[in-house]
């Protein structure tokens, strides 16, 4: 290693990862060795009623809106405010009754009934005082996710008949063996036509749904503050409200756990993990997550359209170095593929594809490709750079490779990925263990033009394999097969730097009683399953 990389590594011991969510978006493993949160942060005494919950994220959501949310931030705050049909449990490997109480699905797996519940009333909003769902909001909030998600959610979905007004069924226009699993995402919750309409385009800073909690207030940049709702159809929450509010600097969000000026910090990283753990009246929460961070390279357009390329640009980082620089608290491990080891796709076999580094051969690749001297080229981040730096500098020493560094808000960054205009950009994704919610959203051509497919990446066999998963069988071991075959054509292709395995790291006073995030990242306060309370 360089003297320069070194020190560069050495500095980065301190900092954060470029991590950053995509949806959002599950076989999740318990509390890691260390953790703490099962001895420390239960509690003998019963459940006290009362208090606000202040929960930090590391981000700025751009809008509530369930159809138009690109990030977990977002929709761990939609979960509070809106409800699903159905739900994963804590384990995410059960589907349980969220507003739908059963469900029945037919053999050729094209069509799902619903039965309803029929004590669920909306929130009170501007443009309807706290009335009664029926299955008509079902409808008109589902077939809204069909037609308007910008990560289509919903994109098996013809059409919803309204049988009574507690009864749905759910027509699909191709067989999907993993729907019941779309239908637990915060971006399918069910919402009030005349707020939608109403409300327009502000919609997604004035949210109104079933859920245990109410918008109250969007504090710009600062925070989103929710109270609870009276009209829940569950078990009433304990809390009077909760407020998200948004720090982004690991440090400060450290000091105000330490202080007391909020309650849960989340995605704690560095040196903050052993602050955390050392301090008395907090407790460390940590367990694997469904996470994969990478940095994936445009497939359609500049010199990463060549195979020859791409290939040079991962030989030339030394990965491993990389990831030890990055997370030297084992907040990640080192990744190889598109999938997390804890989906039921993963392939470890395949692994052995990834190209190893080797300055060399990435010089002899690159002469090849016609670019002995290098080119300059662009990479978009949000939240963090550091492993943006790291790859620059390799980039820079072993293929003479100017990397531009573009560090922009979530939104900004969301929108430009989307449309394929990045050369190259770095973020994470955390989903479901089922390998459709990570191979289908980023690596079906149906999903060009949108966050998950921003590279571009667009292979017929691939198509293919991906449609027979969800379509030709609900068998999970016949799934994984055709989804390891994917998974190879996909690696093979060498778009992307598959580089963390990220954990699920959150820090909270011992006055909290009862949170807990998935291996998916998701936060629920108040859900079937969860009742967070305060001393």
């Amino acid at each position: 290693m360089s003297k320069k990389l070194l020190v560069l590594f050495l500095v980065l011991a301190m900092v954060l990862s470029l991590a950053l969510t995509g949806c959002g978006n599950k076989k999740a493993a318990g509390p890691s060795e260390g953790s703490n949160a099962t001895t420390e942060n239960s509690s003998s005494n019963k459940p006290k009623d009362g208090g606000m919950l202040t929960v930090a994220l590391t981000a700025t959501p751009k809008t509530l809106d369930p159809v138009k949310y690109t990030g977990i931030y977002e929709g761990n705050i939609i979960h509070s405010v809106c409800d699903n049909l159905v739900y994963y449990n804590k384990d995410l490997d059960k589907i349980i009754p969220g507003l739908a109480t059963s469900w029945e699905i037919s053999d050729d797996l094209k069509t799902y009934t619903f039965k309803l519940r029929d004590d669920v009333y909306f929130q009170k909003g501007k443009f309807q005082d706290g009335r009664k769902m029926t299955a008509e909001d079902v409808k008109y909030s589902l077939e809204r996710s069909a037609k308007e998600s910008v990560m289509k959610r919903l994109r098996m979905l013809d059409n919803v008949e309204v049988v009574s007004d507690t009864e749905i069924i759910c027509h699909l226009n191709e067989a999907n063996a993993a729907f019941l699993t779309v239908l637990t995402d915060s971006g399918n919750a069910i919402v009030p036509k005349e707020e939608v309409e109403g409300w327009g385009e502000d919609f997604g800073t004035h949210l109104v749904g079933t859920g245990p909690f109410a918008f109250k207030e969007w504090k710009n940049g600062d925070s989103v503050v929710l109270e609870r709702s009276d009209k829940y159809w569950g078990e009433k929450p304990h809390l009077d409200g909760v407020t998200f509010k948004f720090i982004s600097e690991q440090n400060m969000m450290t000091n105000a756990l330490r202080t007391g000026e909020i309650d849960v910090a989340t995605d704690v990283v560095g040196e903050s993990i052993q602050a955390i753990k050392s301090d008395e009246n907090l407790v460390l929460n940590e367990k694997p997550a469904l996470k994969v961070i990478y940095m994936s390279m445009n497939l359609t357009d500049g010199p990463t359209k060549d195979p020859k390329v791409r290939e040079a640009i991962i030989s030339a980082i030394d990965v491993d170095a990389m990831v030890k620089g990055l997370y030297p608290w084992g907040e990640a491990q080192r990744a190889y593929l598109a999938l997390p080891p804890g989906s039921w796709g993963y392939d470890k076999s395949l692994e052995e594809l990834v190209p190893k580094y080797n300055p060399e051969k990435a010089k002899q690749l690159m002469k090849e490709a016609g670019y002995p001297n290098g080119f300059q080229t662009e990479i978009y981040v949000a939240g963090t750079d550091k492993a943006a730096v790291i790859m620059q500098d390799y980039l820079k020493k072993n293929l003479n490779i100017d990397l531009k560094i573009n560090l922009l808000e979530w939104g900004t960054f969301s929108e430009t990925v989307s449309k394929g205009k990045a050369p190259m950009y770095a973020m994470s994704w955390t989903w479901y263990p089922d390998p459709d919610f990570f191979l289908y959203q980023m690596f079906h051509s149906k999903q060009i033009g949108s966050l998950g497919n921003g590279q571009g990446f667009n292979n017929p066999e691939v198509d293919e394999l991906l449609n027979k998963a969800v379509s030709k069988t609900a068998d999970q071991n016949e799934r994984a097969e055709l989804y390891k075959q994917a998974l190879k054509i996909i690696t093979e292709n060498n778009g992307r730097i598959n580089f963390a395995n990220g954990k699920i790291i959150d820090g909270t006073s011992k006055k909290v009683h009862g949170f807990e995030r998935g291996a998916d990242g998701t936060i629920y306060i108040t859900n079937p399953e969860v009742n967070v309370w305060k001393d």
